[in-house]
Formats: C-alpha cells, sequence, structure tokens
C-alpha cells in the first residue's frame, strides 16, 4: 500500500511552465490530485511547494509565503516582457554608478509598496489571462496591490550592465516589474535574465528534488513526499484526545485547554498525524479544515 499524500518540493528546471511540473509529477506518481503554490514563469528556476492528495487542501499555506530569489538584470535593454523571453522594445545607456550607489538605489526601493502586475503574466482579469491578452495586442488596466520587499540587494557581475541581485518578497510580488521599476529609477531601462526560487516559507531549494530524482525515488520503491504536517509548521499546534479527533472529524466544536496567540491551529492525533485546522469560534474551536485519515487515502 502506498500513501499519495504530502507536501513535495520540487527544483523547477528551466523551460517548463508550473503547469507542466504538475503534470509530470501526476504522471510519475499516478495521481490526479496535484497542485501547486507560487507560479513561477517558464525562464525561471528553483523551488516550486507542490501539495499531493489530499494535501492540495493545505496549498493555501504555502501560498502566503515570503520568498526569496536570486537572478541577474541586464540593464540598458528593455523587452515587451521584462525578461528575457520577450521582444526587445528599447534600449537606452547605462549610467556609470558604483556598488554602493546600486545597492543604496535598491535599497531605498524596500519597504510596502504597490505593484501593477504585467501584461504579460499568468494573473486572470475578466476570467482570461492577461499574457493571452497580451499576445492579442490588447492591453487592460490591472489593479494595484500591495506588496512588501524585505531585502533587494544588487552585486556587480564584471559586466556593467549585468548586475546579480537577492530578493525577499512577499507573496504576489512580480521580481521582472521591480527590476524593470530599478532600472528606470537609476535613469534607464532593463529587464530581467536570471531567475532562481530560492525559498518559499521555511521551504528551501536546497531540499527539492528534481523531476528525474522524483522519478527514480518513484521506481525505486520509495516515497518523494513529506507529511502533510510540513505545510503547517508555522502554526501553534495541539495534540487531541481520541475523543477530540472524533469530535473534530464529525465537525464538532472543541475546547482547547492550551493558551494559543492566533486564531488557527494545527490539530495533531496521538500518533503525531494532522487531523486538520481549527479555527477559534467564540470561545471554542471549529473544525476548518479535516484531513482524510491515513487508511482513507492509501492507493493499492
Amino acid at each position: 500500500m502506498t500513501t499519495n499524500n504530502g507536501l513535495l518540493l520540487v527544483d523547477k528546471p528551466q523551460g517548463l511552465t508550473s503547469h507542466d511540473v504538475v503534470a509530470k509529477v501526476r504522471r510519475i506518481l499516478g495521481e490526479r490530485r496535484v497542485g501547486h503554490a507560487g507560479t513561477l514563469d517558464p525562464m525561471a528556476t528553483g523551488l516550486l511547494v507542490l501539495g499531493v492528495g489530499p494535501s492540495t487542501r493545505l496549498l493555501r499555506f504555502a501560498q502566503s509565503e515570503v520568498k526569496r530569489y536570486s537572478g541577474a538584470v541586464l540593464l540598458g535593454v528593455a523587452t515587451d516582457s521584462l525578461d528575457a523571453d520577450g521582444a526587445v522594445i528599447g534600449q537606452a545607456p547605462v549610467p556609470t554608478l558604483s556598488a554602493h550607489q546600486m545597492s543604496t538605489a535598491a535599497a531605498a526601493m524596500c519597504g510596502t509598496q504597490y505593484q501593477t502586475p504585467p501584461m504579460v503574466s499568468a494573473k486572470k482579469v475578466g476570467g482570461t489571462r492577461l499574457h493571452e491578452l497580451a499576445r492579442q495586442g490588447i492591453e487592460v488596466p490591472r489593479e494595484p496591490r500591495e506588496i512588501t520587499v524585505r531585502v533587494f540587494d544588487l552585486t556587480p557581475s564584471g559586466d556593467p550592465a549585468v548586475w546579480f541581485f537577492d530578493v525577499e518578497c512577499t507573496v504576489g510580488t512580480y521580481v521582472r516589474v521591480l527590476l524593470s521599476d530599478f532600472a528606470q529609477r537609476i535613469g534607464t531601462v532593463g529587464h530581467l535574465i536570471e531567475l532562481r526560487r530560492l525559498s518559499s516559507g521555511t521551504h528551501h531549494v536546497n531540499d527539492a528534488l528534481t523531476l528525474r530524482q522524483i522519478d527514480e525515488a518513484v521506481a525505486a520503491g520509495s516515497s518523494p513526499l513529506r507529511p502533510p504536517s510540513h505545510f503547517v509548521v508555522h502554526l501553534e499546534r495541539a495534540t487531541l484526545t481520541v475523543e477530540q479527533v472524533t469530535r473534530m472529524r464529525r465537525g464538532q466544536r472543541l475546547d482547547i485547554e492550551q493558551v494559543v496567540a492566533s486564531d488557527e491551529l494545527a490539530a495533531f492525533d496521538g500518533a503525531g498525524e494532522l487531523v486538520g485546522i481549527l479555527r477559534r469560534r467564540e470561545g471554542q474551536w471549529q473544525p476548518e479544515l479535516v484531513m482524510a485519515s491515513s487508511g482513507d487515502t492509501a492507493h493499492g
């Protein structure tokens, strides 16, 4: 008996969409229920967090996590997509600035701000993805959204037009927009030429597997999946009694004696298996999400 239920960290290769990765993992695992948190563009590489089986219901906890990226920007050349996959639409001289001046300009862009999604993106407006409209030559108004850039560092590459960067930001941030805005801030244009996601919350690309490694693990009879509990390591946790587990699975409210600071709580049974998520309601705890037990998720 094997159980397709858990978290899967994938090191996405360049050239594949996030949907392509999901499709390949579905075939490898023989599991239809696979989803991802945090889209990566085809040119980007690095960490892609997947939920498999019943754990797809936990993906929202990975969606909201702070993310860290590294990569490179080419100054002096602008593209329509703001990255190397787009067509060149303009050029401008690159100012001669020291590493200190560049770092100072980048640091000034840290903090909470509003960012407008690019036309070439997977975001939907009126049910249609923006990149589909862009291919038709249609540009529509986009609602700016609040983001926070926590870290934005630049280091020289040896080529005055190419700079390496390190960015830590909240969910929904378009790094290519940030870099294009930075280029304009220093008096030129620019576009993203390399992007690698290093981490998402507590998950790091160093712990991720390539598609080949996942395929080899499954062929060898081992599971590449991490337990569903790895989705909720940032939540406070409570261990339930047998009676409480039964009540939770029936959708009944619980009394939890321990002091809990937040309004959400990860509930575990005595064996350490994640039962689900509880939310505070009028002094009690209401089941918000209940996971199937391990016996319910097994496949022959």
